[in-house]
């Protein structure tokens, strides 16, 4: 039975980015399962101070909505262009979000090929942050959302907790600072998963 419930990712935001991986997110015709995700957490007051995360100045009209409660979109644009999908978590009033970076297809598949031309196959069609948000149709209208309304065009689908035995964790990709800290979180079976590339600008251990 689907379990439908915010408070299932009322918890820190390692352990509701676990939570989120196998669930389905749902964008009108186009459902996603999620397999890759990565955790942010805190300001530097907050509970889980990261200073990799958006949160780390402390509330802006950007970030606004990664204070609470759980289960919200969180949207932003990347380098200009792609629009990213987080899922907030944590505590109400206390940051915390979690990046979806990859997912399966499973409902929808023809929509999101028109929405991805440019995928090779269908584990493609969204691998990484950026194809995520286009394979949804996601826009920066849609922030804020309340995914677990079920009358909700856009909403999440929690399923049984994946056993932590199927879950890979390792550093997120591509972050400056913070970069050892193990808050990304995968299932290693899925072939959309994507690669793992460290930041350039991230000081080597």
């Amino acid at each position: 039975m689907t379990v439908v419930s915010a408070q299932e990712l009322a918890v820190d935001p390692p352990a509701a980015a676990r939570r989120l991986l196998g669930a389905i997110l749902w964008s009108g015709p186009v459902a996603l399962r999620i397999v890759e995700v990565e955790a942010y957490g805190s300001n530097p007051d907050g509970p889980w101070p990261d200073p990799a995360a958006h949160s780390w100045p402390g509330p802006t009209a950007r970030n606004a909505v990664m204070f609470g409660p759980a289960g919200r979109l969180y949207v932003y644009r990347s380098y200009g262009i792609h629009l990213c999908v987080n899922v907030t978590g944590g505590y109400d009033g206390e940051a915390g979000a979690v990046l979806v970076r990859a997912a399966e297809v499973v409902e929808g598949i023809d929509v999101a090929r028109e929405r991805r031309p440019a995928a090779r196959r269908d584990a493609d069609l969204a691998r990484g942050p950026g194809n995520v948000g286009s394979a949804l149709g996601i826009s920066m209208s849609d922030y804020g959302t309340e995914l677990f309304d079920p009358f909700s065009e856009l909403r999440l689908e929690l399923e049984p907790p994946v056993p932590e035995s199927d879950i890979a964790a390792g550093p997120r990709v591509g972050v400056s600072v913070a970069a050892e800290i193990p808050w990304r979180f995968w299932l290693p079976a899925s072939p959309a998963v994507s690669v793992y590339r460290r930041s350039p600008r991230a000081p080597m251990p």
